[in-house]
């Protein structure tokens, strides 16, 4: 009971951060069409939980194909992926627990 218990709470978090880190990526993507100012705090934070993610998959997969960058849409594939299998095994497991 109490392990159901933490393991659903354990996928509702993890749900809701990838949730939360799907719009990050996709509010850093839109804003880098009209060229912010890079000093901005807003601007800095989004490249920060950004970057080191985009670097990393970069680094393995040539994402950039005539000057458009595909790492955010990568990303997000990556992060729906991870939401609809991990969570959903964590739910079902808990539910199975109870």
């Amino acid at each position: 009971m109490i392990l159901s218990s933490i393991l659903e709470a354990l996928g509702s978090i993890l749900h809701i951060l990838i949730t939360l880190y799907t719009w990050v990526v996709i509010i850093s993507a839109l804003i880098t069409w009209v060229r912010p100012d890079p000093f901005n705090p807003i601007v800095v934070l989004l490249t920060r939980l950004t970057e080191p993610l985009y670097s990393r998959l970069k680094a393995k997969l040539p994402l950039v194909f005539n000057g458009i960058d595909f790492t955010p849409l990568v990303v997000i594939v990556i992060l729906q992926f991870l939401d609809m299998t991990l969570v959903k095994i964590l739910l079902s497991y808990a539910a199975r627990l109870q």
